[in-house]
């Protein structure tokens, strides 16, 4: 199960210099509006010590950790959705992600660019949102165009459900009330799926600051994010781009050095795939052994039989049952063998729900 986030925002407030910082990836970041024409997508392996220590263990062949997927679209404006700035081509292309990273600058610096002339966060928040209501807009009323004559006219029930949501959707839309936002039941959420809507998914704001506003976490521009984003219930995180560019370029033991003596716990990157992990409400099941250590994400609440699926179709069609220890017992006792002796080890069948850390081994048969 790959984990795709959609990179959104205005020009100049630091999303380009951030995705070529977490992807390491040299794309186009310039001082001016539409640097990046085309959509960019940069993978990023998952952070997880777990993975690690099981590296240690089990000295495998090779080990595998899990992914994140990044895709960054040129800075929108005002009327992108109406196709300003070649906008509604840009929105395109996040229509299938499973959540939307809104980079928002908070931050002074007369060098660069304000494409609204001053750093103003709330306002820039409306800007992209609206826009992204109005992209949603436009694909409901279309759809409403095609198919309320034919509902009115056939007495069609599925038809009538059709357009009874889709009316909902559309005045919830016009109010400036996101669809993540409105009370949808889980038929209704199934059905209008397909359509990929923008303010349904879930949203992380990433407030860009300075390199000293990130240590001192006292900005003003920070607080008004927040208390935005509490109304929505949405999360937000505070990264310094420009912090995240220079860490790109080191090692990994020479990161964490950088991040220790500045008292900074985690990097802005290890924050967002934190915070969009938690939003999704994803997990981490781990498969380990002498020729492969591999992290594997998947949805909470998902049984056995399902996390099994995401390895390959044959092991959920064919799903016997699973050999289930959990990480912690591991990293306890030491060895595989000792938490067998411990009687922790468990065979788990179809019914069973799996949990973060689970190490697991499938038994199928096809």
């Amino acid at each position: 199960m790959s984990l795709t986030a959609g990179i959104v925002g205005l020009p100049n407030v630091g999303k380009s210099t951030l995705f070529n910082a977490i992807t390491k990836k040299n794309i186009l970041a310039a001082n001016y509006p539409f640097a990046t024409i085309d959509p960019n997508v940069g993978v990023v392996t998952v952070p997880d010590k777990r993975l690690e220590f099981l590296e240690t263990l089990y000295r495998p062949e090779r080990t595998i950790p899990t992914t994140f997927e990044f895709t960054d679209i040129a800075g929108l404006v005002k009327g992108a959705s109406a196709g300003e700035g070649l906008g509604n081509k840009f929105l395109s292309h996040i229509r299938e992600v499973d959540a939307i990273c809104e980079v928002v600058r908070c931050f002074e610096d007369k060098n660069i660019i304000h494409v609204e002339t001053d750093v103003n966060p709330i306002r820039d928040i409306e800007i992209i949102n609206v826009e992204l209501m109005l992209a949603d807009l436009e694909v409901v009323m279309n759809r409403l165009n095609r198919i309320s004559k034919k509902a009115a006219m056939s007495k069609d029930k599925d038809a009538k459900f059709e357009v009874d949501l889709l009316t909902k959707i559309k005045d919830n839309l016009e109010k400036d009330i996101p669809l993540r936002q409105v009370e949808l039941e889980e038929e209704e959420l199934e059905f209008i799926k397909p359509f990929h809507l923008l303010t349904l998914k879930p949203i992380i704001y990433m407030a860009n600051v300075s390199e000293e506003d990130l240590l001192s976490d006292h900005n003003i521009y920070v607080e008004q994010v927040r208390e935005y984003a509490l109304r929505e219930n949405a999360k937000v995180i505070t990264v310094c781009a420009k912090m995240e560019s220079e860490l790109s370029e080191l090692t990994d033991e020479d990161k964490i050095l950088f991040l220790n003596d500045l008292g900074i716990e985690e990097s802005g990157l290890d924050k967002l795939i934190h915070a969009t992990y938690s939003l999704l409400g994803l997990a981490t099941y781990f498969t380990a052994g002498t020729d492969e250590c591999k992290a594997w994400t998947f949805k909470k609440g998902m049984k056995a039989p399902e996390c099994a699926g995401i390895i390959h179709s044959d092991f959920e069609r064919g799903f016997i049952r699973a050999e289930v220890m959990s990480y912690e017992d591991l990293e306890k006792f030491g060895t595989e063998l000792k938490v067998r002796e411990a009687g922790r080890m468990r065979l788990e069948g179809k019914e069973y729900i799996m949990a973060d850390g689970d190490i697991c081994h499938f038994r199928f048969n096809v």
